[in-house]
């Protein structure tokens, strides 16, 4: 217990002056006040609670319609404050938009955290997109990498599909994932590392053709693959990914270099997490702005945990436009009334008030009130 006075002194310094309507959300020049590694480290142990499993590796997301919210995020004006999310590296898209003062990436498994490691120190490493893509799948980059920041995303997509995979390349990124990985001070065991290094090598072999998988469960034709999740677009037919122009990665990347990109262990349901996040938030002088939570509450609807989730939503600070983003899959009971022709999973955009109201008589009740319209 004696480690919350010193990260309150810590917080109220970053803060300093600045009560939870004083933080204004930062333009793309701007860059977040960084924290250290040791603090940050110190907020990953903070949050944290024991693992627990889930039965997919989830290395990217089975959500192809993810971005079909982005102009209704925009429309409804969610920005800056935190951000708390579940799953890898769709977050970054989100985040990219709104653009928060930190963001709290929530997963019951501890390969997700690992997972978010590794992400840090490839994108730490790489200045643009095509350079953090090269490292992630182990090639080699163009030769003058700043010629193509404003490159659009399929010119850089192509490059990374006709580069092939160069094993010297290769060692040398795990070499610096690793000594990145060790500096951020969060304690590993060798099987962490092993871990990092085999999620690593799961990009290297499949590259952008890579699906998400689960244990036990046949591939499903709609899962995306990685290359198609960075083409995506929002509704009015543009790309809409953190990869898609140099200034949503570079949105992202000030973060991650801030140690802003805070992953942890922690069931969304939990008695720990979700609510010392909600404490950090109030020394930060913070506000949610968005929580995406993918299907996790399909799940904890089956559990019967789903009231400790709205619980646990209720007792954090939320700005009045604050959204939950959620994914519906109709293979649970019907089409969603949101459903975009042509995808099979639904993004849903509900207020947070609404969630943490509760009084939900079953899921589709859960998925269908105060629904936000995408267009």
């Amino acid at each position: 217990m004696a480690r919350r006075p010193v990260l309150i002194l810590l917080f109220a310094a970053l803060a300093a002056g600045c009560g939870p309507a004083a933080a204004p959300a930062r333009s793309a020049g701007e860059s977040p006040e960084a924290l250290s590694d040791s603090a940050f480290a110190a907020l990953v142990a903070r949050i944290s609670e024991p693992g627990g499993y889930f039965d997919t590796d989830n290395l990217i997301s089975n959500e192809r319609g993810y971005l079909k919210v982005m102009g209704a995020l925009a429309r409804r004006g969610v920005r800056g404050g935190a951000y708390v999310g579940v799953g890898p590296d769709q977050n970054f898209s989100y985040i990219a938009r709104i653009r928060p003062e930190i963001a709290f990436i929530v997963d019951i498994r501890r390969d997700n955290l690992l997972q978010h490691l590794l992400l840090r120190a490839l994108i730490e490493r790489a200045p643009t997109r095509v350079e953090f893509l090269a490292g992630l799948f182990g090639k080699a980059p163009p030769p003058d990498p700043e010629a193509w920041r404003p490159r659009p995303v399929e010119d850089v997509v192509a490059f990374i599909d006709a580069a092939p995979t160069d094993s010297t390349v290769v060692a040398r990124g795990r070499a610096e994932v690793e000594r990145a990985v060790t500096s951020f001070g969060v304690p590993l065991s060798e099987e962490d590392r092993a871990t990092i290094r085999r999620f690593h090598q799961a990009f290297v072999d499949a590259g952008p053709g890579l699906r998400f998988s689960s244990f036990g469960r046949p591939p499903r034709p709609y899962y995306p693959t990685y290359r198609q999740l960075v083409l995506e677009t929002d509704l009015e037919g543009r790309h809409a990914s953190y990869l898609a122009d140099a200034e949503s990665y570079t949105t992202v990347r000030r973060l991650e270099l801030a140690g802003r990109v805070v992953p942890v262990v922690g069931d969304l349901a939990g008695a720990h997490a979700v609510r010392e996040i909600g404490e950090v938030m109030h020394e930060m002088g913070l506000r949610l702005s968005a929580v995406y939570v993918s299907n996790v509450e399909f799940y904890l609807w089956g559990e019967g945990k789903l009231e400790a989730w709205l619980r646990n939503v209720a007792s954090l600070p939320a700005e009045d436009e604050a959204v939950v983003i959620r994914s519906y899959f109709p293979s649970y009971r019907r089409s969603h009334p949101s459903a975009v022709p042509g995808y099979y999973a639904t993004q849903v955009l509900q207020p947070v008030a609404t969630l943490a109201a509760g009084g939900f008589d079953d899921y589709w009740g859960l998925v269908t009130r105060d629904v936000l319209p995408l267009r």
